[in-house]
């Protein structure tokens, strides 16, 4: 599955680190991430579940 695009982990980085320290992001970040929304996500669909619901809402996240 392939949720997180590369390019805009920099972007929103950049967008985030207001002081401008942070220059560069390793490769394994990427996989990280996609490692954490995999897992709220099912998270997620477990609650919609016990809650008899097909849709994910936010509250699940």
């Amino acid at each position: 599955m392939s949720l997180i695009v590369k390019s805009n982990i920099k972007k929103a980085i950049k967008e985030l680190d207001k002081e401008n320290t942070v220059s560069s992001v390793a490769e394994e970040v990427g996989m990280a991430l996609e490692r954490k929304v995999e897992e709220i996500l099912r998270d997620a669909i477990k609650r919609a579940k016990a809650n008899n619901r097909r849709t994910i809402q936010a509250r699940d996240l």
